[in-house]
């Protein structure tokens, strides 16, 4: 009984931190289109050299991986 009562207090608090249903953006909406014009930026590499397009940009074009870490 205690167990069964501990699930669904669990139970509820996840469901009530979840948010509204359908509060998630459409991935599709979200950042430049397949084939669209990437816009000018620069940042730091994990090295600290500041990379721009032009500078990551390769004959092939260039794949662009953003992480987000707790951690940094």
């Amino acid at each position: 009984m205690l167990m069964t009562r501990r699930f669904f207090v669990l139970l509820i608090l996840l469901v009530a931190c979840s948010g509204p249903i359908g509060a998630q953006p459409d991935p599709a909406t979200l950042g430049p289109r397949v084939g669209a014009q990437v816009p000018e930026f620069s940042g730091v590499d994990q090295f600290g050299r500041r990379q721009t397009l032009q500078t990551v940009l390769g004959a092939k074009g260039a794949m662009l991986v953003f992480f987000r870490s707790a951690d940094w």
